[in-house]
């Protein structure tokens, strides 16, 4: 679904005119649309940001409308995504959520009064792993790696690329995808291509997830997104000694900033990633900074 088709269908009258106004080059730039009552709508492209020339402001209702299309008129049917602060929809769009959380027994239960929504563009950049795949791949299978980004670099964009790739090459992957950001699942259907032998857990925590995986699917590989609980770094130590490799991501500007993250730290320390891709936006999103080895030298791409 083209992204004018999808404000068309997902988003209020009057926020879908306002929006018909903006330079189609923008558009196809645009990362993250921003909706929050009263104030004005920014799409960010890049480091950029751009308000729509007719400077239309959201009310309260037009996001209320724009909810129940997102959720197709029965909000309290994807109140499990809303909880989580974010709804998935077709084409791999995947729009955050705020206002006001409803908890109950110490967790959120839902969440009301809406105010805010961040429409995030999901764009497939078939190709983008293409220097990095044949580093990544021997005649034993993938190589265990971990790439390393601040937000809005392109982890996820390269995360897609590199699955697509090894799974088309004949290994079978297993995806974690816990905030339905990687694959787009929505009602069961990914969205975006992973390639023929993916197989994703949609909406499981991760470190749950990865086991599941391992004992039921038979992975030569298991993705995950934005690792760093202790207990996603015990089940990444059981899975790479079981002979599975694993592909991650992990916020950080450099490798030495994990260096404060004792179950990361560990994993680096043990050498259990034997490539390390680092990520910046110097030269625009996906600019890969450095390329390591197991032991943190610095590899030719």
């Amino acid at each position: 679904m083209c992204l004018r088709d999808f404000i068309d269908d997902y988003t209020s009258k009057s926020i879908a005119l306002c929006l018909h106004d903006v330079n189609e080059d923008i558009l196809s730039r645009a990362e993250e649309i921003r909706l929050r009552v009263g104030q004005p709508i920014y799409i960010r492209c890049g480091k950029r940001e751009y308000v729509p020339p007719s400077g239309f402001i959201p009310k309260p209702e037009d996001i209320e409308i724009t909810v129940k299309k997102m959720s197709n008129y029965s909000v309290y049917a994807f109140n499990e995504e809303i909880r989580k602060g974010y709804l998935t929809l077709p084409g791999g769009y995947r729009v955050g959520i705020c206002g006001t959380a409803v908890c109950d027994r110490g967790g959120v239960n839902t969440i009301r009064g809406i105010s805010s929504l961040n429409i995030r563009i999901s764009r497939e950049v078939k190709g983008c792993a293409d220097k990095l795949i044949g580093r990544l791949l021997t005649n034993d299978g993938f190589l265990s790696t971990l790439i390393v980004s601040p937000p809005a670099c392109g982890k996820t964009t390269l995360l897609r690329d590199i699955i697509r790739q090894v799974s088309n090459g004949g290994l079978t992957v297993g995806l974690v995808d816990e905030r339905s950001e990687i694959a787009g699942t929505y009602m069961g259907m990914a969205q975006n291509d992973l390639g023929k032998r993916t197989d994703v857990l949609d909406a499981c925590p991760k470190a749950e997830g990865m086991y599941m995986l391992l004992r039921s699917m038979g992975p030569r590989v298991i993705a995950v997104d934005e690792i760093g609980s202790c207990a996603e770094s015990d089940c990444i130590r059981e899975i790479v000694n079981s002979g599975v490799a694993l592909l991650c991501t992990v916020h950080a500007a450099a490798v030495r900033e994990l260096m404060g993250r004792r179950g990361i730290r560990e994993l680096i320390g043990d050498r259990l990633f034997k490539r390390y891709v680092v990520l910046s936006a110097s030269k625009g999103a996906g600019t890969v900074e450095a390329f390591l080895d197991e032991e943190l030298n610095e590899l030719c791409l």
